[in-house]
This record gives structure tokens, sequence and C-alpha cells, in this order.
């Protein structure tokens, strides 16, 4: 009985120092993440003094995306208005779905599988980083300034920017590449290699979803979505990296190797 005792003291110790280990390292992820999105949003003001050209890249997409035969975004837009429903829980999901997600995600990651975290979180850094070049090199005016579209948010009053398309602390001259559509895509991919769950394919609807979204609401063309595709593919190698799954639990028939060898 004793013996029992002092084991069971002895691990309710080890889980206490687990759980500190993982709070403060929760701690700084948080810290590096909240330092990294304050030097993006710091990138995306300085790109927000070059809006000159935002409007004639708009029409340069326009034009490339005709040629390339690609839906227009104007008529899939008046298609969707006609269900007012609709439309207003894709302003929902635009507004309340994309960074609560991601941050629950990379939370789960960091708490659970921290060797597997490590990769999402360069490759997302890399996503975002090649992101801000061409918020910076490309200024990109979004479809609901461009005539023929309309500002869901602002028609049913859930517009996270604002009627004033020139003032705020967002750089609304910022659609090219569309990081909702680039981060939903990572976690998506992240959760499909990383879990065993026979459910972690259901993951895709969320960037699909958001790539509907992102459109319907008039703030992202095809092209944003499709260029933000790409730069996740370049940043891949960062994610595939060996280690990924060496934190993941081992499935429930799988034998410890050193009851193998003895």
């Amino acid at each position: 009985m004793g013996i029992e005792a002092l084991e069971r003291v002895g691990q309710g110790g080890e889980q206490q120092q687990r759980g500190v280990q993982v709070f403060w390292r929760v701690v700084r992820e948080a810290v590096l993440l909240a330092t990294l999105f304050l030097v993006y949003s710091a990138g995306r003001q300085i790109a927000a003094r070059h809006t000159g050209s935002a409007f004639d890249h708009a029409h340069e997409v326009l034009s490339f995306q005709n040629w390339l035969h690609l839906p227009n975004e104007a008529t899939l837009q008046q298609w969707a208005l006609q269900f007012p429903h609709l439309v207003q829980g894709a302003n929902l999901y635009y507004a309340s779905v994309h960074a609560p997600l991601t941050a629950a995600v990379l939370l789960w990651l960091s708490i659970w599988r921290p060797k597997a975290y490590s990769h999402v979180r360069w490759t997302m850094v890399s996503l975002t980083g090649l992101a801000l070049v061409g918020h910076i090199v490309f200024p990109l005016a979004p479809p609901r300034m461009m005539p023929g579209f309309i500002d869901t948010g602002l028609q049913f009053g859930q517009s996270v920017y604002g009627p004033d398309h020139t003032g705020g602390p967002a750089n609304q001259f910022a659609a090219m590449p569309s990081l909702h559509v680039g981060w939903a895509a990572l976690i998506a991919l992240s959760m499909i290699l990383i879990t065993r769950s026979r459910w972690r394919w259901l993951w895709l609807l969320h960037p699909i979803i958001t790539f509907s979204v992102v459109v319907v609401t008039g703030n992202h063309y095809w092209l944003d979505g499709i260029v933000a595709l790409l730069l996740l593919a370049a940043s891949l190698p960062l994610l595939l990296r060996s280690g990924l799954h060496a934190d993941r639990p081992r499935s429930r028939n799988s034998v410890p190797p050193r009851k193998v060898l003895k």
C-alpha cells in the first residue's frame, strides 16, 4: 500500500510538472505569434500607403479572370443575394470563424501535438510573409469596391470594415492574396495529416466554405484564393519535413518496440 501511495504521489508530481510546462509553452507561443502578427500588421499599414494603383490592379485581375474563363463573381453574388439568410451566414462566417478557429487549432496543437505544432507554425509564418510581399507589391481593391458588386457586409449591417474604404486600422487594399483561404487550407491540411480520426477529412469543408464565402461577400476574387493556395504549396516543405508525426499517439493495436524486443 505504501509503495502504491508513493507511486501515485510521484505520478501526481509529474502531471503537475507537465501542466506547468504546457502552460509556459502556450504563453511563449502566444507571445511569439502576437509579435509576428504585429509585424505583419505594420507591414500591411506600409502597404496601405501605396493604394494609387489598387483599382487599376482590380481591373487587371478581372480581365485576367475573364481570359481564364473563371466564373463571374458578380453574377454569383447576385444569385446569392436572392437568399438573404445565406449571405448573412456568409458575412458571419467571414467575420467570426477565420481568426478564432485558426487560434483554437493552433492552441490545441501546441498543447497536444507540440512537435507537429512547430511545423504548422513555421509554415504559417512562411505563408503569411509571402502574402505580405503580395500586399506590398500588388495593392488590390477588393470586389466590393468595384462597379457591379455589392458590399454585403454594409448591406446587412455586418461589415467588419465600415463604409470608409480609406481609413481604419485595416488595409482594405490587401486583397491579394487571400489569407482567409490560405490559412483555412493550411489548418485543414495540418489536421488531416496530424490527426487519426476518420472524421478528419471533414476539415476540407473549412477551406471550401471559406473560399465560397470570401467570393460571395465581395471581399476577394477567385485569383486571390488561387494565389494563396500556390503560396501555401511553396511553403509545404516546412510542414512536411521529418518529425510531423513524432508526437502522434500510436494506434490501439500497435505494440511498443520494447515489448517486441523482449
